[in-house]
């Protein structure tokens, strides 16, 4: 009988992430994510707190369901209560009191959700508030400022968003801003030996 090869173990790291497959079943993987604020196992679940609260629970209650990360939404904290507060607190962990891992997304799936209330140039993507009317102009550089004084242990690219039923040349377009985007958002980001930078699909 043919004995299956084993597969070797996978680890890498950086300053701010170290991660390590611990278990394999088929192509199913679970694994060891350490993150500048907590070590978390993967697959792991994570509930959207979008402007810095998961709704109807507390912090300590995440912590007891052995929460490991929450995702924030960058374009709606950007708005609300904005960065010049989360720089004033110390960052989003402090702001909610959370102590384990947060990710933010880039703010560019507003383009999809609010896409009556967006402008998209190669400059980055205007948007008029929800709230006020105010505008607010977002690009790759803005995000990561953002996100940078979020505090996230994860941020995401700004990428070129466009809905799922959208096709011909308006896809190829966001495919190849966004590659011209990730170049802008690794430029701008500032805090690399704590904050992890992701690429992101949609």
């Amino acid at each position: 009988m043919e004995q299956q090869q084993q597969q070797p173990e996978f680890e890498s790291e950086s300053p701010a992430l170290k991660f390590k497959v611990i278990a394999r079943c088929g192509r199913a993987r679970a694994s060891i994510l350490t993150l500048p604020h907590y070590e978390a196992l993967t697959p792991i679940f994570m509930p959207v707190g979008t402007q810095g609260t998961i709704k109807g629970l507390t912090t300590i209650q995440l912590e007891e369901l052995n929460c490991g990360i929450i995702l924030g939404n960058t374009y709606h904290l950007g708005h609300r209560p904005g960065p010049d507060v989360m720089e004033s607190v110390g960052g989003l962990h402090k702001f909610m009191n959370w102590d384990r891992n947060i990710l933010t997304d880039s703010g560019g799936f507003q383009m999809v959700s609010l896409l009556q209330l967006a402008h998209i140039t190669e400059e980055g993507v205007r948007f008029q508030s929800p709230h006020d009317g105010t505008e607010m102009l977002l690009t790759p550089e803005e995000s990561m400022r953002v996100q940078n004084t979020i505090g996230a242990d994860i941020m995401m690219a700004l990428d070129d968003v466009v809905s799922s039923t959208v096709t011909g040349p308006r896809v190829e377009e966001a495919m190849w801003r966004t590659l011209r985007w990730i170049d802008r958002c690794i430029e701008a980001h500032k805090r690399p030996h704590d904050q992890n930078l992701f690429a992101i699909v949609q």
